[in-house]
């Protein structure tokens, strides 16, 4: 028989489960959370700034369904970076990820981040090593390592820049990828970081989307 403990309230004595009985409630009322209820699918990463394309496109990379729940806020705090940055004509930015996506149990991760740059054509005639140009945005490149996607705002929001578009560069980076360098992972990483760079442009207000379509349009260059 389950132990009970007994307290007196006004005089009226009550049972309470006491031991594992109290655990267990608690659990259920969401005091402890057991780990399963600790992972989160592909669309409530990044601040659900995720297509349904783009979290299929993540769990493909990822090779998972279910991932660490990553902190929340991210999409605010880069919204108001970006904003700031340009208030103080700062020219080329780096900042912490809007988002990190972990791979429980293994060394996987992806982040992404969000900054500005000032130069004319980010990569220019040049592929990087391991990138492959697309035109998307002013200009876009990916690999199986990391992708990147270039955008010109124009926004009530970025003072000035309806005579000079702020230059926003959204960065998707690997830590641990042995991913092969195909025309499907190079166009998941970018359908990825799309969908998230969509969001920014759209928190900040930019005007037309910054020139992104709702949905990426690969036309490799």
């Amino acid at each position: 028989m389950m132990e009970t403990a007994r307290i007196h309230v006004r005089g009226t004595s009550k049972p309470v489960l006491s031991g594992l009985a109290a655990c267990l409630l608690l659990t259920a009322c969401g005091g402890g959370g057991g780990v399963e209820e600790q992972r989160v699918r592909a669309a409530q990463q990044c601040d659900d700034t995720l297509s349904p394309d783009a979290a299929r496109a993540l769990g493909t990379v990822l090779k998972r369904e279910n991932f660490d729940h990553g902190p929340k806020g991210g999409l605010e705090r880069s919204a108001g970076e970006l904003i700031a940055d340009h208030d103080d004509r700062e020219r080329t930015t780096m900042h912490r990820p809007l988002c990190r996506v972990s791979v429980p149990g293994s060394l996987d991760r992806i982040d992404i981040d969000f900054g500005l740059y000032d130069i004319d054509e980010p990569f220019g005639d040049v592929h990087p090593h391991g990138l492959h140009y697309y035109d998307m945005g002013r200009e876009a490149q990916s690999g199986p390592k990391r992708a990147y996607l270039f955008v010109a705002c124009v926004s009530p929001r970025l003072k000035g820049s309806d005579k000079n578009p702020a230059r926003i560069r959204g960065e998707l980076n690997f830590t641990h990828s042995e991913l092969p360098d195909t025309v499907a992972v190079r166009e998941a990483n970018l359908t990825v970081l799309h969908s998230v760079t969509l969001a920014v442009v759209k928190k900040l207000g930019c005007e037309n989307n910054a020139g992104l379509t709702d949905k990426p349009v690969f036309k490799p260059g």
